[in-house]
């Protein structure tokens, strides 16, 4: 496995592969890697080679975030990228993906509107621009997304279908820890007590979906249920809990189609998000 701190590095190990008539599958990551991207890995393994990007993308952040503090480990994300079969890291500075004069960027409406995109001014247009850049400078066959920010998975296959990238979006299954908790490199943050608080996201939306595996079909209903188990929880602040089409991201109020359940739950001063999705004819 080879470590490409350049585009151009990345481009001439692609080419290469390209001209042997190698598929090419990308996992675009922040880095900190867990077993939720060692899956993604894992399912990108059915192309013929695997680049994973690790890089903290500093314009998806605000500016009260918390992209100093987020966790970074190239040595450990290395391991984690050779136990899953990987064959290409690109690790480029931020200098490397942005000239100091940098001013082009990729925007959405309508699925960025709401969850995330609503709380987070200009988050989706950090995403967006990177993604992009990423399919641009890696050309893959695939790129493959976690379920668990199943916003981000709908912004990008709605930007990959509006402006042709041709790229083939796979998203993959949440994973979790033994106690249902979402996996995620911002679990870190969590003490210990804060750690067992956060169970309640993954319980709560757990105990909506069995109201809707009963017959529940009213979306307030479901939410009030989900709302109401997590501020039973004293170390719980809740950000948002919301019901909406899983492709559109609009707000729904009744069980019909593909719904995505979204949860976004403070744990202390950690911003933890969970979800599922709901499918009713």
């Amino acid at each position: 496995m080879k470590i490409a701190k350049t585009i151009k590095e990345v481009r001439e190990i692609v080419s290469e592969w390209k001209k042997l008539g190698l598929s090419v599958g990308l996992v675009p990551t922040m880095g900190y890697l867990h077993e939720g991207h060692q899956s993604l890995i894992r399912c990108s393994n059915e192309n013929d080679r695997t680049v994973v990007s690790v890089f903290v993308n500093p314009i998806q952040f605000g500016p009260n975030e918390d992209f100093a503090s987020y966790p970074r480990d190239l040595e450990r994300d290395t391991k984690k990228c050779e136990e899953a079969g990987a064959d290409l890291i690109f690790a480029p500075e931020a200098s490397e993906m942005y000239a100091e004069d940098f001013s082009s960027f990729v925007d959405m409406t309508g699925p960025t509107d709401e969850l995330c995109g609503l709380r987070r001014p200009g988050h989706f247009r950090g995403v967006c621009t990177v993604v992009s850049k990423l399919f641009n400078i890696v050309t893959p066959d695939r790129a493959y997304f976690g379920q668990k920010d199943a916003q981000q998975l709908a912004v990008i296959r709605r930007m990959v279908r509006d402006l042709s990238f041709g790229i083939e979006i796979v998203g993959c299954p949440i994973v979790r820890e033994e106690d249902g908790l979402a996996k995620s490199s911002r679990n870190t943050y969590l003490s210990a007590d804060e750690r067992k608080a956060a169970v309640v996201i993954s319980k709560s939306l757990k105990a909506g979906q069995e109201m809707i595996e009963k017959g529940e079909t009213d979306t307030a209903k479901i939410i009030a249920s989900i709302t109401a188990m997590i501020e039973s929880e004293p170390l719980a602040k809740i950000d948002y809990i919301k019901a909406v089409d899983a492709d559109s991201i609009e707000p729904v109020d009744t069980v019909s189609g593909r719904i995505l359940f979204a949860a976004a739950v403070y744990i202390g001063k950690t911003r933890l998000i969970d979800n599922f999705i709901a499918e009713r004819n």
